[in-house]
């Protein structure tokens, strides 16, 4: 059957995990292949928001099985507490149908704790992080200190680590840093036999559910312009959030791909520092998207900074993931506008044309050059047709079509579930 990919295309929050739930009511294996508790997915359900942060949404079918693969950095405590909330809330038994990689990286107490003095650090300079440990867990990785999930299950290697890293961090921190070590050990000392159950070799299970032909749904986290190499560096995150961390962080077979949907809000909002050339603060703009596409964090409840739709930004992710579709989301959150603007390039100082440079400082005096569009004054929310979209909407999404070359088959016009267009139906 093949996999099917979900990406972000912007700076996340584009609504990915809707879409997904979607794709799901097909799909015998979800996996995330990077990112960790830091990504954030709301999903509306027969009258209730279910709130995914580490765990797959496929959890919402009660057919499928679920991976957190081996490029996901996990938090237990997070993975316990978001089990028993989907339980509280009348999940169907998630515990039947969620795996751990034995190889993924665990991000322990004392990452969030370093991670917020990294933040403190940097002062005016720093990144807008979750805080939630996501990149001194990737840092101990790659500098081969980190401890992975199967660890656990060796005592006297992972109490070996565990201090190890503690001690690092006191050395360089100091009285700056207050973590209980042995406090963190106890705790683990009670995971140890409740996560057994959960954490398999994620190489063979990838591997049977391509040589079966399984439906295999890989739900991205985060998005391609936070993505550690081809985002908006510094102002990223720590893995890497496009096409590439998929196949590392899944071991994925990419013959087996059938299926590559970038998901596009219909306007920009980013969270935290870094540059955003479309930003709009101004009432009339910024302040109404933000304010009618309720543009704050699932994860950390930061209002989001919001702006016209930006198709240098997305140009340039679809050249480094390769999208076959697009699914456009939050199109009704234009409904009010009467004129919307759409960002076409940049111009350098120089009047010269640029693309997204790896250069930030290049977009300090950059000049945006945008396109202008009637907007169409009326509501989308009830259009289940391309048709019933209002012309003028039908001409936006078009004109972003023909723009990167991608087709866009999905258009998300409100919260709830059934809320979608599928073009061409």
């Amino acid at each position: 059957m093949g996999a099917t990919i979900v990406l972000g295309s912007q700076w996340g929050d584009e609504g990915k995990g809707k879409l997904v739930d979607i794709l799901t009511e097909s799909a015998d294996l979800v996996a995330r292949a990077q990112g960790g508790n830091n990504a954030g997915h709301t999903i509306s359900h027969n009258g209730k928001s279910y709130h995914f942060h580490l765990l797959p949404s496929g959890l919402m079918n009660p057919k499928c099985i679920n991976l957190i693969g081996t490029g996901v950095v996990v938090h237990i405590p997070s993975f316990f507490k978001e089990l028993a909330e989907l339980e509280a809330q009348g999940l169907e038994k998630p515990r039947e149908r969620i795996f751990i990689s034995d190889r993924a990286h665990l991000s322990l107490n004392v990452h969030a704790l370093v991670d917020g003095l990294e933040e403190v650090e940097l002062g005016g300079n720093s990144i807008g992080t979750t805080k939630r440990g996501i990149g001194p867990t990737y840092s101990t990785k790659a500098a081969r200190s980190g401890i992975r999930v199967g660890d656990i299950f060796h005592k006297e290697l992972f109490d070996r680590k565990i201090r190890e890293i503690a001690r690092a961090y006191k050395l360089r921190y100091g009285d700056l840093l207050t973590y209980d070590v042995d406090r963190d050990i106890a705790k683990f000392d009670k995971y140890r036999e409740e996560l057994a159950p959960f954490v398999v070799d994620a190489v063979p299970l990838i591997a049977s559910a391509e040589a079966s032909n399984s439906r295999i749904l890989i739900e991205g986290a985060n998005a391609l312009m936070l993505d550690l190499d081809f985002g908006s560096y510094p102002y990223v995150t720590s893995s890497n959030t496009g096409l590439g961390g998929i196949f590392t962080g899944l071991a994925l077979n990419p013959r087996k791909v059938t299926s590559i949907i970038g998901v596009v809000k219909a306007y920009t909002t980013r969270v935290g520092g870094g540059p955003f050339p479309s930003e709009d603060e101004t009432e009339e703009c910024g302040v109404k998207l933000q304010e009618v596409g309720r543009e704050w964090g699932v994860t950390t409840g930061r209002r989001r900074r919001c702006g016209w739709l930006d198709l240098v930004v997305l140009k340039y992710s679809c050249q480094i993931n390769h999208y076959t579709e697009l699914n456009i989301t939050k199109l009704d959150v234009l409904d009010g506008f009467s004129k919307i603007k759409i960002a076409v390039g940049y111009k350098d100082e120089q009047g010269t044309d640029m693309g997204w440079p790896a250069d930030l400082s290049r977009l300090d005096n950059c000049q945006v050059t945008y396109h202008e569009m009637d907007g169409w004054n009326t509501p989308t929310t009830e259009a289940r047709k391309y048709s019933d979209l209002p012309k003028q909407a039908q001409e936006y999404v078009e004109y972003i079509e023909k723009f990167t070359g991608v087709p866009v088959n999905y258009i998300g016009v409100g919260a709830s579930r059934d809320a979608v267009v599928v073009k061409g139906l």
